[in-house]
């Protein structure tokens, strides 16, 4: 996992951090708590009013990703459930791939085996 070019996603299993908490609405729609700890954090929510915790509404297609992500299933499973359920989405695969990346930015989800941080 040296290069971004090496990677295969297809054989990625993600993993949703157990230290996140979200709640699914009764319209099937997920909402993920994000706390905010650090230094800095406390900087801006001292002196700036941010937020402790964000809640962060996910779309119907993110929701449906979430949701789906159960620690076992690979990028793959997950590319085809994703198909399954959107079959007229535009490159489902590479949209994926991205919302994947985000969430693992952002310390959502990590990817089975790697170490969390």
């Amino acid at each position: 996992m040296s290069k971004k070019n090496d990677k295969n996603y297809m054989d990625y299993v993600p993993v949703k951090n157990p230290d996140v908490e979200y709640e699914t609405a009764d319209n099937g729609r997920v909402t993920v708590f994000i706390e905010w700890k650090g230094f800095y954090h406390r900087i801006a929510q001292k002196f700036f009013h941010r937020p402790r915790v964000s809640d962060v509404k996910m779309d119907e297609l993110g929701s449906f990703v979430w949701l789906a992500i159960d620690d076992s299933k690979d990028v793959h499973q997950l590319s085809l459930e994703l198909e399954a359920k959107f079959p007229k989405m535009e490159k489902p695969l590479s949209r994926l791939i991205k919302f994947l990346e985000i969430l693992h930015d952002n310390h959502l989800i990590y990817w089975k085996g790697e170490s969390r941080k």
